[in-house]
């Protein structure tokens, strides 16, 4: 089996799943995400110091090593939280009018604040601008929320219509009516 081959092979195919397949499939692969990111989230990378340091080159017990490369953990902290964060709205668009719909939200919000006392928790204060990671776990929702704007904005507007191109004119057949002599009238 060729590489090419062997891709289409595992690839989605609306012939043979049902929807119903192709969500549970979502909903699993979100599932994983949203755990694993939280767990990177509340166990940062390096871990945290356990003692508290003194001095210019101090730290805090209980802040993330990882944080002191302010970079790079800048740019971990906002990845991490955009993965979480549209874990998250697949879960919640996924489970939408199922049963017990209003305990998972409960649940998944739950779990958002947790995440999220749990980066303020780890971070050192002067060195994480908030703005950054509101906006990094805004994102999903923000780009779900204009997608559906702009499809009712069109449905309301309509198709749009291109204006008519003249076509050229095309040559007439004119067929006269012949006489008995054979000759046109």
């Amino acid at each position: 089996m060729t590489r090419k081959s062997w891709f289409r092979y595992f690839q989605y195919d609306e012939r043979k799943e049902t929807p119903a397949e192709a969500r549970n499939v979502l909903l699993i692969v979100a599932g994983l995400i949203a755990a694993v990111t939280f767990q990177a989230g509340v166990n940062p990378p390096g871990g945290v110091w356990q003692d508290t340091k003194e001095g210019p080159d101090g730290h805090l017990a209980g802040r993330a090593i990882y944080s002191y490369n302010t970079r790079e953990f800048y740019i971990f902290l906002i990845s991490n939280t955009l993965a979480f964060s549209t874990s998250i709205h697949l879960l919640i668009s996924l489970t939408h009018r199922f049963p017990f719909h209003f305990e998972v939200i409960l649940a998944t919000a739950s779990m958002v604040v947790t995440y999220a006392s749990s980066i303020f928790a780890v971070t050192p204060d002067d060195l994480v601008k908030f703005r950054y990671i509101l906006l990094a776990a805004a994102v999903p929702f923000a780009i779900r929320f204009m997608l559906q704007v702009y499809t009712r904005l069109t449905k309301m507007i309509g198709p749009r219509t291109s204006p008519r191109i003249r076509e050229p004119p095309y040559e007439r057949q004119i067929v006269l009516p012949v006489n008995p002599n054979g000759e046109n009238a």
